[in-house]
């Protein structure tokens, strides 16, 4: 219960950020998204509903958050929201026109004794001065966060390498994206039916049909269910950019 009253109290207060900040259109920018999935391929206790927000903020800050709600087992998608899976994250850029960032994430789950907390550096690659004109030409975003340091119950060296992604295909079509991540975890003490290093990740293709509407089409892997590993999602998100 206290993890879930800090997650809504982080959303409330970057949305209320967001709304005054939207005033100020030529210094500042973010979106809030929701997301629903009323197909899963495979797994029906997987995420069912995603909520995102971003924003950039003051003195070079930035956040960035999400709150997946998923079905409990056995459950019809959609059916009831009994799971969920939040990370929060505060990035500051280390200096004007940086491509890097310092990082802290902070983890919510249902259950006991399982939240995570972690400190890092961002290095947004497309935003690098040396390679960004290959991004722009490929018209692709991409970032790759260093979770050094990780507070939790589990060993003190396990640490995590974020990547995340927005492709767009303006040769194709201005409505369709690709976007996703992977999140890559070393030195987890897992039983032996685990891989060392697992993999959680996903990739949304989403088309606009109008103005903040899209259809999308989900792919996703998670080397924690060591049966039905990847899942396809269908569903639709509704999106507010300013």
């Amino acid at each position: 219960m206290k993890s879930r009253i800090i997650s809504i109290l982080l959303f409330a207060v970057i949305f209320h950020s967001s709304t005054v900040q939207s005033e100020s259109r030529d210094r500042y920018s973010g979106f809030v998204d929701v997301n629903l999935y009323p197909y899963l391929s495979d797994v029906s206790n997987d995420n069912t509903m995603t909520i995102n927000a971003a924003s950039t903020l003051p003195k070079r800050f930035s956040y960035f958050g999400f709150v997946n709600f998923g079905n409990a087992k056995n459950a019809s998608e959609l059916s009831e929201f009994d799971v969920y899976y939040t990370e929060q994250n505060i990035r500051w850029q280390v200096q004007e026109a940086s491509p890097f960032d310092l990082t802290v994430q902070l983890n919510f789950r249902s259950g006991e004794n399982n939240d995570r907390h972690r400190l890092g550096l961002r290095w947004r690659l497309s935003d690098t001065e040396a390679i960004a004109n290959i991004f722009s030409a490929l018209h692709l975003k991409y970032a790759i966060n260093w979770h050094a340091i990780q507070f939790d119950h589990e060993e003190a060296d396990v640490w995590q390498v974020e990547h995340s992604f927005m492709l767009k295909f303006p040769y194709l079509s201005k409505r369709l994206s690709l976007s996703g991540f992977l999140d890559h975890t070393f030195n987890q003490d897992l039983p032996d039916n685990f891989p060392n290093n697992t993999v959680v990740g996903e990739a949304q293709l989403a088309y606009r049909v109008f103005k903040g509407f899209f259809i999308v089409a989900e792919y996703r892997i998670n080397d924690y269910r060591r049966t039905d590993t990847n899942n396809l999602a269908l569903g639709f998100e509704y999106k507010i950019s300013w």
